[in-house]
């Protein structure tokens, strides 16, 4: 590629996940991330925030938001400036700034997008809004070249990363594919065991790591968690 492709992570905000949901004793306050990628065909937004949700649900994760105009001015950008949007599925934690873009298409999967607008899923006002326009998707892609979109289903059925190939090595943007780096790690392991043949019983992991892997990825980035996964043994660098 003639010009290398920049990642930049964006601070959208965080919640609080209340007892209930973290398998623990206490609450656990969760970031919520973005990320913005510069590609010589313009910018791609992966995941857009925390968008407005119902007294309910405001008062069982008690948000607290960054707007994304200012985050993305923080990253020398603005919203008229992104070309295409990338939601890893459509929560209203990950979809929320959608509507503040306009007429920017969308990139996602076609299970997703009907789980949506089936209700008891998210917020219609953040999926069906004036002068949306989604390209729906069903499986992989290459979007732009280096840049492509794998579903990893888990989280919801429609969930999708996004893997970019730079100068020194991949980068898979997970969304909430796993909630944190060490699930990932956890996954990766499991997966690594069973090919070196460790005799059962083994943890299962997701059929789409396989996939990823492929990719060589030499950092995986994650929507609720700041943590940055890394191979324990790093690969030679891409000469792009």
């Amino acid at each position: 590629m003639s010009d290398d492709i920049a990642v930049r992570r964006l601070d959208l905000g965080y919640f609080v996940r209340p007892a209930v949901e973290t398998g623990g004793r206490e609450p656990r306050v969760e970031p919520v991330l973005a990320y913005l990628v510069r590609h010589e065909a313009g910018l791609l937004l992966f995941d857009t925030g925390i968008g407005a949700a119902d007294p309910e649900t405001e008062a069982h994760y008690r948000p607290r938001r960054r707007e994304l105009a200012a985050a993305l001015a923080d990253a020398g950008a603005g919203l008229a400036d992104v070309a295409l949007v990338a939601n890893c599925h459509l929560h209203f934690d990950h979809c929320g700034g959608n509507p503040s873009l306009g007429r920017t298409p969308i990139l996602v999967q076609a299970s997703e997008l009907a789980a949506a607008r089936g209700g008891d899923y998210t917020f219609g006002e953040l999926v069906d809004f004036p002068g949306v326009r989604y390209e729906e998707f069903t499986g992989e892609a290459e979007v732009w070249p280096g840049v492509w979109i794998v579903p990893t289903p888990g989280h919801t059925e429609g969930h999708q990363s996004l893997v970019v190939r730079r100068r020194d090595g991949t980068v898979v943007l997970a969304g909430q594919a796993n909630d944190f780096a060490s699930h990932f790690t956890a996954g990766h392991l499991a997966r690594q065991a069973a090919l070196d043949g460790v005799p059962p019983p083994l943890p299962s992991y997701r059929p789409w790591l396989d996939r990823l892997a492929d990719f060589d990825p030499r950092r995986v980035l994650f929507a609720h968690d700041a943590a940055v996964w890394e191979p324990t043994r790093p690969g030679p660098a891409s000469d792009g």
